[in-house]
């Protein structure tokens, strides 16, 4: 009964996908540490591909764009952990912590 509702029904993909969305945002905006800001990003990443996977599945099945973009989603966000991750490492090596707002001496 649960399995035809989930399958057959976009807006719940949709709203978990505005949800996903809508939660990263409110965590960029209110996080203060480095860590807490690239998971937020993560999951508004998330959230789009959600998003395009489901638009493909119910709009146009037959071809796979909506898979290929969110294959590229996940190769980017694969990329912006690493190299987010790595800068983190060199800021706290530097300044002895990792809070966002706290670090001034960066801006150029």
């Amino acid at each position: 009964m649960t399995g035809d509702f989930l399958s057959g029904n976009l807006y719940i993909y949709l709203y978990i996908s505005l949800f996903l969305l809508c939660c990263g945002i409110l965590g960029i905006l209110y996080r203060k540490t480095l860590i807490g800001m690239l998971i937020s990003m993560e999951l508004i990443m998330n959230g789009a591909g959600l998003n395009f996977v489901a638009f493909n599945r119910f709009t146009a099945p037959d071809n796979a764009y909506g898979m290929v973009f969110t294959l590229f989603i996940m190769g980017i966000a694969a990329a912006e952990a690493a190299i987010a991750l790595g800068i983190i490492i060199l800021i706290f090596r530097k300044f002895k912590h990792i809070e966002g707002g706290a670090i001034k001496e960066m801006k150029g």
